[in-house]
């Protein structure tokens, strides 16, 4: 299964008030659908923890060329896309009924020794699986998160928010598709409902306990021929402690 893809119609709670796909819902897509590639593949949970090891997600860049309406026939794929370094590459695609892609995504991981919590080499783990040489789903270097977390991120406090029992999985820490939730619901409404095309860049700093509270920072980014509007979210432990998540959204209502 060098990929792996599944077909169904657009469900009712994976829209927002427009009738179209939601960033979140998409994470949930491919949540799923990377989870069971990876049991397809022998290198699901049951196995990993066998060898005490974990998978952990670091980065992902979702682009939303076209929202999908509600029951609107997609097929969801993914495939491994060998390493980077300490990352191990996984891209996504949402196709639409003809076959076209009108969802992208790109994922960095980390493999973790879970008992001494940190990161091994992925060679070992990735030389097993379909290596997919050139099948990049988005191709480009992202939107320059990486740069500016290395000048250093100055955003404002826009509020606080504390994990509670519905943003926490069976990992015991709070889900990456959550994160999207928090920013979708410090974005203003009206411009997520309105945006035709979209673009989600986080990256995952460290993870969120049940009961933590963080401190959610926001500053507006420069708009650009791609986007009409364009922010960085950051998520802070409070009281000046570590950045759990830093990302930026950029959506776009023109047609």
């Amino acid at each position: 299964m060098d990929i792996y893809e599944e077909s169904f119609p657009v469900g009712f709670t994976a829209v927002d008030e427009s009738g179209h796909l939601s960033m979140a819902a998409a994470f949930d897509y491919f949540q799923e659908a990377a989870i069971r590639h990876a049991e397809a593949l022998g290198v699901g949970r049951a196995p990993m923890m066998e060898l005490r090891q974990g998978w952990v997600l670091s980065r992902m860049s979702v682009l939303m060329e076209r929202r999908p309406r509600q029951e609107e026939q997609i097929t969801v794929r993914t495939w491994p896309r060998g390493w980077e370094k300490l990352f191990a590459i996984r891209d996504f695609d949402i196709l639409d009924g003809a076959g076209i892609p009108i969802v992208r995504a790109r994922s960095c991981w980390l493999i973790v020794d879970i008992d001494k919590r940190r990161p091994l080499r992925p060679q070992a783990t990735m030389e097993k699986l379909p290596l997919n040489d050139g099948l990049n789903s988005l191709a480009d270097g992202g939107t320059g998160l990486e740069a500016r977390e290395a000048e250093g991120y100055h955003p404002e406090k826009l509020g606080e928010r504390r994990a509670a029992y519905s943003d926490i999985d069976f990992n015991g820490h709070m889900n990456n598709a959550r994160y999207v939730q928090w920013i979708q619901d410090i974005t203003a409404p009206d411009t997520l409902i309105r945006a035709k095309t979209m673009r989600l860049d986080i990256n995952y700093l460290n993870e969120i306990k049940l009961g933590e509270t963080l401190e959610i920072r926001t500053t507006p980014l420069p708009a650009d021929s791609a986007c009409g509007s364009a922010i960085s979210i950051e998520g802070r432990r409070t009281g000046g402690g570590q950045a759990a998540f830093r990302a930026e959204l950029r959506l776009n209502p023109a047609v």
